[in-house]
């Protein structure tokens, strides 16, 4: 457990870390965050996690009272205070206090907080032998309801496809868009490899802008040599794909092997997953903003 959080520009114990119950990120999910992940005493891709939470809180209105500088600042203290080689790191910045009304003028000044601590999303049988997923009912939110695109603290859609996942006996799922195509998973962007070819959803399509998304995208274009692009496909391309993998900040990359009781390839890690596996992780050891 992280030994200290940084709280509106304090760090304080995690037990002394106090919100206001007026805050609209309670009250209302107003607010953005972002997941980074720092590997031998770097934060991978920081720079880039700042340009996604700096456009997810232009997309909602949310003013940041702190520049880029003091944000990366205050993450790369918090890692160190909590003495952090390795470390999952969460970024939150709230509309604020504010009154039971849903009017975001009413609050005055912007929550942020930030936590260093350790994750693992997935046991690690599931790097070595691969994920079963299962695609749920529930659709992606609508581009033009709440887009995908903005990483808000209100994650209700996602968390009930994590339920129908969990109902049907797998850690994750696949969301379709309100088309019919595959927009993305609970936590994970989705990729499928066919002939020689990496295609990922559109982040217009719902996806979010993942940030390993983008590292891998690059990866399989310059070190593999492969064909990448961003097209729709339906579930039928997922079941005829000859590999299949997830991305995420925390996730990393894991390879999936079952798709609704279908197996993908052969039934094990595709050579080109693991591949890519072993890139990004030499990758994340290798650069990064020094703590």
């Amino acid at each position: 457990m992280s030994k200290f959080v940084y709280l509106d520009g304090k760090f304080v114990k995690p037990e002394e870390a106090k919100v206001s119950i007026f805050d609209h990120g309670l009250l209302y999910g107003d607010g953005v965050f972002e997941g980074i992940r720092a590997y031998n005493s770097r934060v991978f891709k920081l720079r880039e996690h700042l340009g996604r939470l700096t456009n997810s809180a232009r997309a909602i209105s949310l003013e940041i009272p702190f520049t880029k500088e003091e944000l990366e600042k205050a993450i790369i203290e918090t890692v160190r205070m909590n003495k952090l080689k390795d470390a999952y790191i969460r970024v939150v910045i709230t509309r604020g206090p504010g009154d039971l009304g849903l009017d975001p003028r009413r609050c005055s000044t912007p929550t942020i907080f930030i936590i260093a601590d350790r994750i693992a999303l997935y046991p690690e049988e599931f790097y070595t032998k691969g994920l079963e997923v299962v695609t749920v009912a529930v659709r992606r939110n609508s581009p033009n309801a709440l887009n995908p695109c903005i990483k808000s603290l209100n994650y209700l859609n996602n968390i009930l496809a994590k339920i129908e996942a969990t109902r049907a006996g797998v850690h994750e799922a696949i969301m379709l868009n309100k088309d019919g195509y595959v927009a993305e998973c609970t936590g994970d962007n989705i990729f499928i490899l066919k002939d020689n070819t990496i295609i990922t959803p559109p982040t217009w399509a719902g996806a979010l802008p993942g940030i390993t998304r983008e590292a891998v995208m690059d990866l399989a274009k310059s070190r593999l040599k492969l064909l990448v692009k961003e097209d729709l496909f339906t579930t039928y391309h997922v079941y005829t794909a000859d590999e299949c993998f997830l991305t995420g900040t925390a996730a990393e990359i894991i390879p999936v092997i079952r798709v609704d009781n279908r197996i993908i390839g052969d039934g094990k890690p595709g050579k080109v997953t693991k591949e890519l596996m072993k890139e990004f992780r030499e990758l994340t050891r290798s650069t990064g903003v020094p703590v």
